[in-house]
């Protein structure tokens, strides 16, 4: 028996006290409504209606049902309304993987921005290189990644749109390199390479190798780095330079960061997550992460509390570039 549906036909009729009205109402013939109803009575073993007089009453047992009955429809209909939430995404926990040199603005804007989009999700964010997040993904301990490409999408993943960040070179101010408007990276022989370390994204680490041998530049010794603060000292410590987008090298002041000769180099960026029972917010996630990386870069709200380097750089001053 579909209960809920003989408990709403009972409700219609305990308001009209009439049959043919309330089979009026509901839009269907009066017999099969006097069959609902009495079924329902049988079921529940209790007569809803007195029915031996011209007009028909509710029983004890009615009264006590229409108010029953109204409260189990609306836990009913919030129950529909929670699970179409989850079903669409809007509801329920998404573990998401981000890498780790995200910075906190970016990192800021995309929960922002899911927030927006779904506001009753709970996103919960795993600090992971892009061949650890694959792995969280295989092994079911993630919904969704944000990683860096080349990816295997042949394991049963699906890719959201990639965004491109053009990458230069971040070497020292003061190196004799940084007199130049743009480099070529046969520029770069006799330096060290800062790079992240290989384990954390292998085919992306072999591409930017091969196309530096390719194109003239084999490091004269590799030096990996996990963050960007590590990686930024290492450039200032020696003889090193590194592959980054421009954003990496504001946040040192003495650092450089110049453009390679036909931008060779690219970060492609997006969001994979399983093929198969997809978390439905997965696409959701991919959607919001596009739109940030892709839009100009986040910036941090203003503060009263100078930072520390002000005092070594100030853009404000005339050539400051230059020292």
């Amino acid at each position: 028996m579909d209960l809920a549906r003989h408990l709403r036909q009972f409700l219609v009729v305990a308001e009209e006290m009439h049959f043919g009205r309330a089979a009026e109402r509901l839009g269907i013939a009066q017999p099969p409504l006097s069959q609902t109803i009495q079924r329902l009575e049988r079921e529940l073993g209790v007569a809803l209606f007195d029915r031996s007089r011209r007009q028909i009453t509710l029983t004890v047992a009615g009264r006590l049902l229409t108010a029953e009955a109204a409260t189990m429809l609306a836990a009913e209909d919030r129950v529909r309304v929670v699970m179409r939430k989850v079903r669409d995404g809007q509801l329920g926990t998404l573990r998401a993987g981000v890498p780790p040199e995200l910075p906190a603005v970016t990192l800021q804007a995309l929960l922002a921005g899911i927030a927006e989009r779904a506001p009753g999700l709970d996103v919960d964010l795993h600090e992971l290189t892009s061949a650890e997040q694959l792995r969280g993904l295989a092994e079911a301990r993630l919904d969704v990644g944000l990683v860096h490409h080349p990816v295997d999408l042949s394991d049963g993943l699906l890719a959201g749109p990639a965004v491109s960040v053009r990458l230069g070179v971040v070497l020292p101010r003061a190196s004799p390199l940084a007199q130049l408007r743009e480099l070529d990276l046969a520029d770069l022989a006799g330096h060290d390479l800062a790079i992240f370390p290989r384990a954390t994204a292998p085919a992306w680490y072999d591409e930017i190798l091969d196309h530096c041998r390719r194109s003239g530049f084999t490091p004269a010794r590799i030096r990996h780095a996990h963050n960007p603060d590590f990686l930024l000292g290492l450039v200032l410590a020696r003889r090193c330079v590194a592959f980054e987008p421009e954003s990496t090298a504001r946040r040192e002041p003495r650092v450089a960061w110049r453009p390679l000769t036909g931008a060779p180099l690219a970060r492609r960026t997006s969001a994979v997550w399983p093929a198969a029972s997809p978390h439905p917010a997965a696409e959701t996630f991919s959607a919001v992460a596009a739109r940030i990386l892709a839009g100009p870069a986040p910036t941090a709200p203003p503060t009263a509390t100078p930072q520390p380097w002000a005092v070594v750089f100030d853009p404000r001053t005339p050539g400051a570039d230059a020292v």
